[in-house]
């Protein structure tokens, strides 16, 4: 026999995976402590439990993992193979659909799209107070995205216009955005996606300004220097276009709630999770905190069970909250709940410019 930590070590699968399999009943334990209940597995439950990972891999609902694990050791597989069958072909016709649409899209695309008649020569220069650029790339570095298959979202993204520099950062599951005083740049506004790696550099120049005097950041065609003193750090924008992330940020009004940044971290880390049947960015089940905000401005971790479809809860990847909640650099932050299919917003009370969007997950019965 094995314990759930055991299980989840051999299994590939993480506790919390294997406690949302149980409730669901897809992996049910072999045994279960009536006292302490804890979870025991059966040695062949380690295999079945890799297959589970497979097939939610590929996709297969759960009523249907259910069918093939209770059948995956009988004499007769044909249903398993029945199913693993229909799968496919869902998996084929919908990918069918897709390319077709894809198709379309692409038409549009190359319809809309004009060729490059110039290549970036105009010059840019501003200053900034050291401090509040330092504040401004902590308050979004968390969000930026390490997907190759997405290399514009692989930066911070600095949106020069008047005496603002807005600093922006998103990975398609989370966005940040922060904003400094600039001044010194009256002309058209630019905008410059700086790698990470030259956006933690420009961070690393910042540490060694004392006193947060001004910093001069410029842009001279593909080029991107920040200039400390004597020191500076010096790089090749993206050449990439960032996505218009002003859309993304008009949220309708919503429920706000203030909570105790230190309370509200212990009572994520230690309280109820429920594990995502979507996968991640990194490609498996991620922890879901569930949160219910209550009328008189409070929200709550709770375990959602059975209620996918309640309006008050808002069911979020914890790691990413939790990295919110760091950035955000208060005692106290707002939480700004629209929609449970809404962005959640995590805004300073004093700063309301700075602030973190993160996508809610759906819960699933």
């Amino acid at each position: 026999m094995r314990s759930i930590g055991e299980m989840a070590r051999d299994s590939g699968l993480s506790v919390s995976a294997l406690r949302f399999y149980d409730r669901a009943g897809v992996l049910v334990p072999a045994w279960v402590d009536p006292v302490s209940g804890y979870r025991w597995y059966g040695p062949e439950q380690c295999e079945e439990a890799r297959l589970l990972t497979r097939l939610r891999r590929a996709g297969m609902p759960l009523p249907d993992i259910r069918l093939v694990l209770a059948g995956w050791s009988g004499a007769d597989t044909d249903l398993v193979r029945k199913l693993l069958q229909a799968h496919l072909r869902r998996l084929e016709l919908g990918l069918s659909d897709a390319r077709s649409e894809f198709s379309a899209v692409r038409a549009l695309l190359e319809g809309r799209e004009k060729p490059m008649t110039s290549l970036r020569t105009a010059a840019v220069q501003l200053t900034v107070p050291a401090a509040e650029l330092a504040a401004a790339l902590d308050a979004v570095r968390f969000a930026a995205g390490a997907d190759p298959e997405l290399p514009m979202l692989g930066g911070v993204l600095f949106d020069i216009e008047g005496e603002a520099l807005r600093v922006v950062a998103t990975d398609r599951y989370r966005m940040a955005v922060a904003q400094a005083h600039a001044t010194g740049h009256d002309g058209a506004r630019e905008q410059v996606i700086v790698p990470a790696p030259l956006a933690d550099a420009m961070r690393a120049l910042l540490s060694g300004e004392d006193g947060g005097g001004p910093v001069q950041l410029s842009v001279d065609g593909d080029r991107v220097t920040l200039e400390a003193g004597d020191r500076q750090a010096s790089g090749q924008r993206l050449d990439h276009d960032f996505p218009d992330y002003r859309r993304l940020v008009r949220l309708p009004a919503g429920r706000r709630a203030v909570v105790d940044v230190p309370a509200f971290r212990e009572a994520l880390e230690t309280g109820p999770v429920r594990t995502s049947e979507t996968p991640g960015p990194d490609g498996t089940p991620c922890d879901l905190s569930v949160l219910r905000p209550a009328p008189d401005g409070t929200v709550t971790v709770c375990d959602g069970e059975g209620d996918a479809d309640d309006q008050n809860h808002v069911a979020v990847n914890r790691e990413f909250l939790l990295d919110a909640l760091a950035a955000g650099a208060r005692d106290r932050l707002v939480l700004e709940f629209g929609a449970p299919t809404a962005p959640l917003a995590v805004r300073r009370p004093d700063a309301e410019d700075t602030f973190s969007l993160l996508m809610p997950v759906r819960l699933e019965n």
